[in-house]
C-alpha cells in the first residue's frame, strides 16, 4: 500500500515530544490524523510539547480536562465516523479514550489500543470493571512490553491478538556511535561545574513516585568522593532538610533543564539511577542508555524490566530496598565502564524510527484483517 492508500487515525492525550517525534516519522508512511485531548499536561512544565514537523494533520479536541493529561471530548465520535484504514486509541483510561472505545464498540468499528506500559491492578473495584469492559474487544494490542502484555490479558484480551513496537523517544541520531571517554567526560564535568571523582544521574519529579527519597537514603552509605546529581526542577523542603541532616554534602539538586545541557548531564555521568516506586515505562533509562550509562532502577519500572540484565547493563532492585539500591550502586560504580558499552548497544535498536516502522508493520497487518 501507498501513502495515500492507507488512512490512519490515532487519538492521543497531549503533544509530548516524544510521541510528536513518532508521528512524523510514522507520517512519511501513511495519511495520519492525530487527534489530541489536551494541548499540554498540566503535571509538566510548559515547554513539555512540541510542534509537528511532519505531514500528518493535528486536531486539539474540544473538551474539558479531568486530570493531569486526561479530558472529556465527546466530539471524537465525528472523527471516528469519518472511515479509516485503522483507528488506534492511545490509552484507555481517559473519559475521551473510554467514549471512543465504547462507540466503536456499539457502531462495530474496528480499532487497535496501544499504550506505553501498564501494570494490571487488582481486578475489583468500579474503575477495574469499567476497564475489564473496554479493553476486551480490540482488533490488535500493541504493546512494549511483559507486563503491559499481562495487562491487557488481565483485562480480557486474546493474546494471539498482542503485538509488541520498541518505545522510544530517541531518533537514530540521538543515540551515542561510541562511548564517551574519560577525557570527555572529565571536559563535560568542568563545564558543568562538577567537583567529584565520580558521578551518579538522577532525573525525575521531586514526587513521592519518584522515589528520590529512597536515593537519598542510600546515598548515605556512599564516599564522599561520588556526587549525586538529581535534575528534577525545585526539590521539596523535606528533601533539603534530610540531605542537610545527613551532611550529604555530595546530593546536589539541579533544576530543569533543556535538551542539549541535559544530555551534557548524561554524557558526564558514570551511573543512571532511577529509583521509582511505578514507572509504567520510564524514557529516561533509554535516554541514559543511548548516552553509555549503565542503569540502576526498580522492579517497578517497565524499561528496566525490559531492558536491563543485572551485572551486564545494569541492575534491577526490588522496589522500596535502599540496602539493594545502595549495594547496586556500590557494585556498579567499580565496573562503570562494561555496563556503560553492554548499555549503548541494548538500546541501539529503541528508536523512533523503529517505533514508526513496528507500528506500520501491525496497522497494514490490522488493515488487512479487516477486508
Amino acid at each position: 500500500m501507498d501513502k495515500q492508500q492507507l488512512k490512519v487515525l490515532f487519538l492521543a492525550n497531549v503533544p509530548s515530544p516524544y510521541r510528536v517525534e513518532f508521528f512524523n516519522a510514522l507520517s512519511a508512511d501513511c495519511d495520519l490524523t492525530v487527534l489530541y485531548q489536551l494541548y499540554r499536561s498540566s503535571e509538566r512544565d510548559v515547554q513539555w510539547t512540541a510542534q509537528a514537523s511532519g505531514t500528518y494533520r493535528q486536531v486539539f479536541l474540544r473538551g474539558k480536562a479531568t486530570a493531569a493529561d486526561k479530558a472529556f471530548c465527546p466530539g471524537v465520535t465525528a472523527w471516528l465516523k469519518k472511515g479509516w484504514d485503522a483507528i488506534i486509541i492511545s490509552g484507555n483510561t481517559s473519559p475521551t479514550e473510554l467514549w471512543a472505545i465504547a462507540w466503536c464498540k456499539l457502531h462495530r468499528v474496528p480499532y487497535c489500543l496501544e499504550a506505553d506500559g501498564a501494570f494490571a491492578g487488582s481486578g475489583s473495584g468500579l474503575k477495574e470493571w469499567i476497564k475489564a469492559r473496554a479493553i476486551g474487544n480490540a482488533g490488535l494490542y500493541l504493546s512494549t512490553c511483559r507486563e503491559l502484555d499481562q495487562y491487557y490479558l488481565h483485562y480480557g484480551a486474546r493474546a494471539d491478538r498482542l503485538r509488541r513496537y520498541r518505545f522510544s523517544s530517541l531518533t537514530e541520531a540521538d543515540i551515542l556511535p561510541r562511548p564517551v571517554t574519560a577525557e570527555e567526560k572529565q571536559a563535560l564535568r568542568r563545564e558543568l561545574g562538577i567537583r567529584e571523582a565520580r558521578m551518579v544521574l538522577s532525573i525525575g519529579q521531586f514526587i513521592p513516585r519518584k522515589g528520590i527519597d529512597l536515593l537519598l537514603q542510600a546515598a548515605r552509605g556512599l564516599d564522599k568522593n561520588v556526587g549525586i546529581y538529581i535534575i528534577g526542577g525545585i526539590p521539596t523542603e523535606s528533601y533539603l532538610t534530610f540531605a542537610r541532616e545527613n551532611d550529604l554534602t555530595g546530593v546536589h539538586f539541579v533544576d530543569f533543564q533543556k535538551k542539549d545541557r541535559l544530555k551534557k548531564y548524561y554524557m558526564a555521568a558514570d551511573l543512571f539511577v532511577l529509583p521509582t516506586r511505578e514507572d509504567i515505562w520510564g524514557l529516561v533509562v533509554n535516554e541514559a542508555m543511548a548516552c553509555g550509562l549503565g542503569v540502576i532502577t526498580t522492579n517497578r519500572c517497565n524499561a528496566g524490566l525490559e531492558l536491563i540484565r543485572n551485572g551486564e547493563n545494569g541492575y534491577l532492585v526490588a522496589v522500596e530496598d535502599v540496602h539493594a539500591l545502595r549495594e547496586a550502586m556500590l557494585e556498579a560504580l567499580v565496573n562503570t565502564e562494561a555496563l556503560g558499552r553492554c548499555a549503548l548497544e541494548t538500546i541501539r535498536p529503541y528508536t523512533v524510527e523503529t517505533m514508526a516502522a513496528d507500528h506500520m508493520t501491525h496497522i497494514r497487518e490490522f488493515s488487512r484483517l479487516q477486508k
